[in-house]
């Protein structure tokens, strides 16, 4: 696959900060002052999450189907406070946020290409490169899969919910599955540390990560189709006394 082009962050906002991948308490005092340096050639080591959920869309597939397809006008708006910038026909520079790993911090930026659906109605996520873009000390391999299909409403709401909003009797679900894998080359010291520890804690908070931003992503995606398309969403959360609902 060729690379896209990259275009220029103007005026790059705060990003997000996930805070750190491993525990830099694990790291022994005796290793702390070492050279952190890291040698050319040094393979990363690999951090891996899954996480698959279902989405409810209170509409009906053919709706849904067009929404997705014209997805260059709610994504960006739905990815924030990731940033993403479009490229090619279907792809998105995306910067992530701030991750870290021993108290190395770096900023995950990964290019991803949002396909249109093959023949069995599959629609994948892929990672891309960015062309004169070298990630500082760790890959991403990001890989998404998910297929629209039509649900009865009362796998996601009550016959209340349905009699009182005037829900329809069947809705669309988008099931999805992500698979992630960060990869992050770390100095010399760092792999004098029990390697099983450094995988285990790291791939636990990958993993939280990752819940936290997907959870985030099909809410805001939610809300924004539903408002478009001026439909109810039982989903949608109530504000405390005194403040407004969502947003999109």
């Amino acid at each position: 696959m060729m690379q896209q082009p990259v275009p220029e962050r103007e005026n790059p906002t705060p990003i997000e900060d996930y805070g750190e991948l491993t525990d830099p308490n694990l790291i022994p005092e005796e290793l702390k002052g070492e050279d952190t340096e890291i040698p050319e050639g040094t393979e990363p080591t690999w951090f891996h999450a899954q996480f698959t959920d279902c989405m409810e869309l209170y509409a009906d597939l053919e709706t849904a189907v067009e929404h997705f397809a014209d997805h260059r006008s709610w994504f960006p708006r739905c990815a924030q406070p990731m940033k993403a910038e479009p490229l090619g026909e279907n792809g998105y520079d995306l910067l992530i946020g701030r991750f870290g790993a021993f108290g190395y911090k770096v900023e995950a930026r990964i290019g991803l290409d949002l396909l249109p659906p093959d023949s069995e109605s599959i629609y994948r996520i892929e990672t891309i490169p960015l062309q004169g873009y070298e990630p500082p000390g760790y890959e991403v391999d990001f890989r998404a899969t998910m297929k629209l299909l039509e649900m009865p409403v009362e796998r996601f709401s009550s016959a209340a919910q349905v009699k009182k909003l005037g829900l329809p009797s069947t809705i669309t679900g988008a099931e999805w599955v992500l698979d992630l894998a960060v990869g992050v080359k770390f100095p010399q010291f760092i792999r004098k540390m029990s390697p099983s520890l450094i995988q285990k804690t790291g791939d636990g908070l990958l993993e939280k990560i990752v819940k936290q931003v997907s959870r985030r992503l099909t809410y805001k995606t939610q809300l924004d189709f539903h408002a478009n398309h001026d439909l109810a969403f039982p989903g949608q959360k109530k504000g405390k006394k005194g403040e407004k609902k969502d947003k999109v």
